[in-house]
């Protein structure tokens, strides 16, 4: 069951919340949009989208010139594409690969050391910006909760919004919802799959006992 499953990880809930994880800290940097460029369905946005395999399952990547803006998994294309044209209903889309997403896809293989910057484009309100900016310093290998993620952005009576802000996360792996759980100890929801989401924790867990992280 899912508490015998966090033992099993050895999971730690408050370690890396107070200090910044190697992802973080070396090469993730998320940037806003402005009002101008998303007001409108992002009628002034340029999306350049492609499909890839990843340990997961199929999925979508997209960026704006800017930076990457949209991962999600999703098997069927064209249904991902429509996610993706909901959210930016008014932007100019096109399939084509380009250094964004063929940089930001390396996470799911390799080095991480011998990754560029990835850089994120984000639509989000300043509380969503701020919450995904707390996922990204809990370290691989490691889980935290709601609440913990509440405190480490000085909202400690909000895990109920926090908890919004993580289910409408926009870029799926990178952005590592799937390191929080319920302080019950039960994995909770995930946007991409209950299914997945223990798969990536234990994925990750393995890695790092290999010391491949």
């Amino acid at each position: 069951d899912d508490n015998k499953q966090v033992t099993l990880f050895d999971a730690t809930y408050d370690t890396g919340l107070s200090s910044t994880s190697r992802l973080h800290d070396l090469f993730v940097n998320i940037e806003g949009m402005t009002p101008a460029e998303y007001k409108h369905g992002g009628k002034h946005l340029t999306i350049r989208y492609s499909f890839a395999q990843s340990p997961f399952g199929n999925v979508i990547v997209a960026a704006t010139e800017k930076g990457i803006c949209h991962i999600a998994f999703e098997d069927e294309r064209q249904k991902a594409l429509q996610v993706l044209k909901q959210k930016f209903h008014a932007a100019n889309f096109i399939q084509e690969i380009d250094p964004f997403q063929q940089n930001a896809l390396q996470i799911f293989q390799g080095d991480w050391s011998q990754l560029s910057k990835i850089k994120l484009h984000l639509r989000g309100t300043d509380f969503q910006l701020k919450v995904w900016e707390a996922l990204l310093k809990i370290p691989m290998g490691n889980l935290t909760t709601y609440n913990a993620i509440a405190h480490s952005i000085g909202k400690p009576s909000a895990s109920r919004a926090v908890g919004t802000a993580i289910g409408s996360n926009p870029i799926a792996y990178l952005i590592p919802c799937h390191r929080v759980i319920r302080s019950t100890g039960d994995f909770g929801d995930y946007m991409w799959g209950s299914t997945r989401k223990t798969a990536l924790i234990g994925w990750e867990r393995a890695k790092i006992e290999l010391n491949l992280y």
